[in-house]
């Protein structure tokens, strides 16, 4: 292996793939907070609703996916509404 081989490339994922351009960010990012925030509050609202019984984690999937369902669209459509907020509230660079 050469030392090349050893040095990330800064144009690609840790998958290997060839990364997206920039103006993919704003589809990208809710895409993957969506995913994070509603996997934690399921599985919070899941446990709390039955706690660790043998069902816990196909319900869980099943409210994640749900969740997710209604959470990526709403990100999308409430991000520039939350951005005009945040500028109002802090002042940005």
């Amino acid at each position: 292996m050469s030392s090349l081989d050893s040095v990330p490339n800064k144009n690609r994922t840790i998958f290997g793939t060839p990364k997206l351009p920039a103006k993919y960010a704003t589809v990208v990012m809710p895409f993957f907070l969506s995913i994070l925030m509603s996997c934690i509050v399921s599985g919070i609202s899941t446990f709390n609703g039955v706690g660790a019984s043998a069902q816990f984690v196909e319900l869980w999937f099943s409210a994640w996916f749900i969740s997710w369902v209604v959470a990526f669209p709403t990100l999308l459509m409430v991000l520039p509404l939350v951005r005009k907020l945040t500028a109002a509230f802090v002042q940005l660079p």
